[in-house]
């Protein structure tokens, strides 16, 4: 039975949002990405929506509402027309809290993973057009650095900061997504998620 609610964690470049699509184009998902929501909300205030500050962003939201409040503002979209669509994807989960929300809302985690050299030219192939593109346009050691950042949590930082790797051991299915092709991808879905 397909779950109506999938939530997608994985490394910087791997094809979350492409995943997100894929099941919104193919699958009738209504796909939010909690990355765009921190990136209006600084637009909104006036500030770079750069790594950075959505980082900061997320962890004050997270302090003052629980650290599944990303998830919960995708839900606060997703409940008042869900009977317009099959299921919701939620992209870029960071925190471990959002993965637990995803599973007390009957939902599943999928983690995805790419060779980093593949996620580091992805990122730079598509960062014209973006919100982002600023932020994106680092070298390859920088790319790695914000990574390390975002996956383990620093000792001493509280739960209300990113944690990839704590997401990582949370959910509940992988894919590699090293191919080039959005067939063998969306095939791969199909497979994992029984559509």
């Amino acid at each position: 039975m397909t779950p109506k609610l999938i939530g997608i964690s994985g490394t910087n470049g791997s094809g979350k949002d492409t995943i997100g699509h894929l099941l919104a184009d193919k699958h009738n998902f209504l796909f939010i990405s909690v990355s765009d929501i921190l990136r209006q909300e600084l637009k909104r205030q006036g500030k770079e929506p750069s790594r950075e500050n959505m980082r900061e962003l997320s962890a004050q939201w997270r302090r003052a509402n629980g650290t599944g409040v990303l998830v919960d503002k995708a839900l606060e979209v997703f409940n008042p027309i869900q009977n317009k669509y099959l299921g919701l994807a939620i992209s870029s989960l960071r925190n471990p809290g959002e993965a637990d929300r995803v599973h007390a809302a009957g939902g599943l985690v999928l983690w995805v993973d790419a060779d980093p050299q593949i996620r580091y030219a992805r990122v730079n192939r598509s960062q014209r057009g973006r919100d982002r593109a600023a932020d994106d346009n680092k070298s390859y050691t920088e790319f790695l650095a914000d990574e390390r950042i975002e996956m383990n949590r620093e000792k001493g930082d509280d739960t209300a900061t990113l944690s990839m790797a704590d997401v990582k051991n949370k959910s509940d299915l992988f894919i590699s997504n090293n191919s080039q092709s959005l067939d063998d991808l969306a095939s791969i879905l199909k497979q994992l998620l029984g559509f």
